[in-house]
């Protein structure tokens, strides 16, 4: 076997997500931990904590306690090198989560043992489902009072509509957790709880050893070994291909905050999650194996370092393998070009690379050519992968600069957030940037966006929300946008790519510029 196919083999890509607060960062900073990629974990709390999660970079994310934006982090463990897209969990950020679970190979969902499947969850779900990526559960929080496991299970069929398989069966919960029972090895991991360090201290035991009820308790022995004739009996069989083709979610339960079956879960992890997955381009599935590179645009993050005030790129390297300077085919601007510093993450810290392969993700600093769903290639390759959807945003607002002074820096900040995806903007036909209307998917965007501008780029500004609550782009053939038969609350825009959209008011104008202009068509997203 050639070392490119090995590269690839052991490369692991996987983005991690759940609803807010279900412990999806913290999660992170343990696999981080037992890569040792990080020394010690950073406590995902409020302002005063001195330390902060590693994936949490932004100035904004330490003061809030939360994720905002998608953090890529690469370590090595047991000889594979894993990849790992930590996403934002709040609603209003699901945008940015639904770019980077573009750029996976499977995903892990993260789910509160109290709460069960919530909101965020279903709709990250979908995302994952539409592309058929393996699933696999982490049921956390199991140090907390929780939910009985079956019900638990229950849901995740139900409401998810994918079959479960319990890889391990939780002993005990909140302070009368006693560890987990491992299905396959059909042994007893007992845990103690160590207060977050590096190992964790554990006893393997197997269900018949005489000791095992003082070491779990008499009621807990008596109610595993309920569970288990009830599991063995009732539980789905192990199948690989359904795990691997999104049908079966492998389940697993621990507590990522006291390290409680963390360990256990990335080993088996890496054991049933496949090597980098065949992209589509041009209708054809592109191979991670073939030897010519290829990758396409996911996401891009302007000021990552303050001092150099830099744009950075990230790549999803689809196939071959990448090596530094190499020349490259940028096809949506129709160039060549050299990619001449390119960059492993740990979230907002960087080092220079050499080489990176199928699987990986790389930043590449960026002088403004490149957009989100763009392909790069090398130039004898000449293949374009499938756009990224731009999503309609629910909340608009009028923004503009308050020193008339700022004007260049007022343009500059709103392109460059723009660009990454965080925000929409749109401005009148013939008008200026002196003022523009963002859209966004949740409210919380306009705050970070306001602190970005003010701390980034210097510049305060006013924000006037808009009663507007759609936004279509026009379709059909419509050769004259301005001469549209429209309502008086109805506002022809401009997106910052000049195609055209309407913005309504209400459903009610939706249908009835349908009906009054004929050929028109009126899309619900944009492919970039």
């Amino acid at each position: 076997m050639s070392t490119l196919q090995e590269e690839i083999r052991r490369r692991r890509t996987f983005a991690i997500i759940s609803h807010p607060d279900a412990g999806k960062t913290t999660l992170t900073e343990k696999l981080l931990l037992y890569g040792g990629a990080i020394s010690m974990a950073g406590a995902v709390k409020g302002k005063k904590n001195a330390r902060h999660a590693v994936s949490d970079w932004m100035e904004i994310e330490k003061q809030r306690g939360i994720s905002v934006t998608s953090s890529v982090m690469q370590f090595e463990y047991q000889g594979a090198c894993i990849n790992i897209l930590d996403t934002p969990g709040h609603q209003d950020f699901s945008e940015d989560t639904y770019r980077t679970l573009m750029a996976a190979d499977a995903a892990i969902m993260v789910i509160d043992a109290s709460k069960g499947v919530e909101n965020q969850t279903r709709k990250l779900f979908k995302v994952c489902v539409m592309r058929h990526i393996p699933i696999f559960t982490f049921i956390n929080k199991m140090d907390r009072e929780a939910r009985n496991p079956f019900d638990l299970l229950e849901q995740i069929e139900q409401e998810l509509g994918i079959k479960t398989y319990a890889v391990n069966w939780p002993i005990g919960c909140g302070k009368d957790f006693r560890g987990v029972f491992d299905l396959e090895t059909r042994h007893i991991l007992s845990f103690e709880a160590t207060g977050g360090a590096h190992t964790v201290s554990k006893t393997e035991v197997s269900p018949d050893d005489p000791s095992l009820a003082d070491l779990i308790g008499k009621q807990n022995h008596a109610q595993l070994a309920e569970d288990i004739e009830l599991l063995d009996g009732a539980s789905e069989e192990f199948d690989l291909d359904a795990i691997q083709s999104g049908n079966l979610s492998p389940v697993f339960f621990g507590s990522a905050l006291t390290n409680f079956g963390v360990e256990p879960f990335l080993k088996r992890f890496l054991e049933l999650t496949p090597p980098p997955l065949a992209r589509l381009a041009n209708g054809e599935e592109v191979s991670p194996f073939d030897e010519k590179f290829s990758a396409f645009v996911f996401k891009i993050q302007a000021n990552m370092n303050k001092a150099h005030r830099d744009r950075v790129t990230f790549l999803r390297i689809c196939s071959g393998k990448f090596e530094r300077d190499m020349e490259v085919y940028h096809v949506q601007g129709d160039k060549k070009m050299r990619l001449s510093q390119p960059q492993m993450m740990m979230a907002e810290n960087r080092e220079i690379v050499d080489e990176a392969y199928a699987g990986d993700i790389i930043g590449v600093f960026d002088p403004g050519l490149f957009s989100i769903g763009d392909t790069i290639c090398a130039p004898s390759k000449k293949v374009c992968f499938e756009g990224i959807p731009t999503f309609a945003p629910e909340h608009f607002a009028r923004i503009r600069h308050k020193d008339t002074m700022k004007r260049k820096q007022f343009v500059k900040g709103v392109m460059q957030i723009a660009q990454e995806g965080a925000i929409q903007i749109f401005h009148e036909p013939d008008m200026g940037m002196e003022e523009v209307i963002v859209g966004v998917v949740g409210v919380l965007q306009f705050e970070v966006f306001e602190h970005r501008m003010r701390t980034e780029y210097n510049v305060e500004v006013i924000r006037e929300p808009l009663s507007y609550q759609y936004i279509r782009w026009i379709g059909g053939e419509v050769e004259t946008p301005s001469h549209l038969t429209i309502s008086s609350d109805t506002k022809l825009v401009q997106d910052f790519k000049d195609q055209y959209l309407l913005l309504f008011t209400s459903e009610w104008n939706i249908r009835w510029a349908l009906e009054k202009n004929e050929g028109l068509e009126l899309l619900d997203f944009s492919k970039n």
